[in-house]
């Protein structure tokens, strides 16, 4: 949408092919429904979140530029708002606003809009000509691709452009989920299935002195292992399953250090001093997720809490600050919210995002080999490559006229 703009906004005549019935489906999507449309940050602290592609992204980003995406959608007529880490939304909290806002710039501009799917691209003497869709041929002299990745098929992301391009000789490298789900230890994560854990603390560790990730937050127990807010920003620091193993440590209550925490429990221990252990950690830790600690800490659950020695006691707290559950793997890539993979980067015209093997032929967004954490950095490269495609696209266009 953003890229049919642009073109259109520097004089040639665009038409966007949508296969869904509306636009922006995807979009919708973002941000919980919200739209974490991009980060306050500087250029710099979009590439320090880009583990995929950075480098190449140098020259979009600073073609359009975070505050470029703020100035773009404030001027379209949608109040924004920066939240923790540099994270802006809508005012709204509502996706559809952007959605309704590029549309606007689209009428503006005078794209056409054709509801119909891409199904292959025509090629003369080695040159873009035109798509079929549909059973249609369109001519045209510069189209872009901007058909997504694989995750969430049902917005009509399938992988369509992958085909498109690999048919014109672009190499497509693997393609995986990132800000995906996690699988880990099912038989004990399917025990605290729909149990979400609030401001708890994880960390990502592959035998390294120092975790891969840590952040705060909200994490979810499902029966294949952990979502929710935490596992999907923690999934994108895990790529190679191959050669590592990898464990998340849960501090399941990062407000009290060692100390404070052996006095909380001696308070709750002192409170049911006569009950069963099993019986005695309810004003502790959530329902769901007492059998667990309590078959985790050894001690046995009809174990009269006056009995419990110290070393028992300190060993629960060290449980409960550092809860251990080893990764297997990540969800498939149609649970993923971004696929990491796709063109590679070598035959694309970093400063254009045409292909250096199909003059004609522009890129934008998941469908090439980069991607980024968590935090407005996803949408941001859609945006910069976007743009840099769009104005490219509209010079090559008229090259071709």
């Amino acid at each position: 949408m953003l890229a049919s703009a642009i073109a259109a906004e520097r004089g040639a005549d665009v038409l966007l092919l949508e296969r869904n019935d509306r636009l922006g489906n995807k979009l919708r999507l973002t941000g919980k429904g919200r739209c974490n449309l991009t980060n306050s940050c500087s250029v710099a602290g979009v590439l320090e979140n880009i583990p995929t592609g950075g480098l190449f992204l140098q020259s979009a980003l600073n073609g359009f530029t975070p505050g470029s995406v703020i100035e773009l959608f404030e001027t379209l007529g949608v109040p924004l708002k920066t939240e923790r880490g540099g994270r802006v939304f809508p005012q709204s909290d509502a996706s559809s606003d952007i959605v309704c806002a590029l549309t606007r710039f689209m009428e503006k501009t005078g794209v056409e809009v054709k509801h119909s799917r891409a199904a292959g691209l025509l090629t003369e003497n080695g040159r873009i000509r035109g798509v079929m869709a549909s059973g249609s041929k369109h001519r045209c002299g510069a189209v872009i691709l901007a058909t997504g990745g694989l995750s969430y098929p049902s917005t009509g992301s399938t992988g369509d452009g992958y085909k498109m391009a690999s048919a014109l000789g672009h190499s497509i490298s693997a393609l995986r989920g990132s800000l995906a789900p996690i699988a880990a230890e099912p038989e004990l994560c399917s025990k605290m299935q729909g149990l979400t854990l609030k401001n708890v603390r994880i960390s990502i560790h592959d035998g390294s002195r120092k975790p891969i990730f840590e952040d705060f937050g909200e994490l979810l127990f499902t029966h294949f292992g952990l979502s929710g807010p935490l596992a999907l920003s923690a999934s994108a620091h895990m790529r190679d399953f191959q050669s590592r193993k990898y464990y998340a440590l849960i501090d399941l209550k990062p407000a009290l250090d060692a100390h404070k925490l052996d006095l909380r429990i001696l308070r709750d221990f002192g409170k049911y001093s006569n009950r069963d252990f099993a019986n005695a950690l309810g004003d502790l830790l959530s329902r769901l997720m007492i059998p667990v600690i309590v078959e985790k800490s050894n001690i046995a659950p009809g174990t009269k809490v006056h009995s419990i020695s110290r070393e028992q006691r300190l060993g629960l707290a060290g449980l409960i600050k550092a809860f251990r559950i080893d990764i297997d793997s990540l969800r498939p890539v149609e649970e993923a919210i971004i696929t990491s993979g796709g063109v590679e980067l070598s035959g694309i015209n970093p400063k254009t995002m045409e292909s250096k093997l199909v003059p004609g032929l522009f890129f934008a967004g998941e469908i090439i080999d980069a991607d980024a954490y968590t935090g407005g950095f996803n949408l941001q490269i859609a945006w910069s490559t976007a743009y840099a495609a769009g104005c490219a696209a509209a010079e090559r266009a008229a090259m071709q006229n």
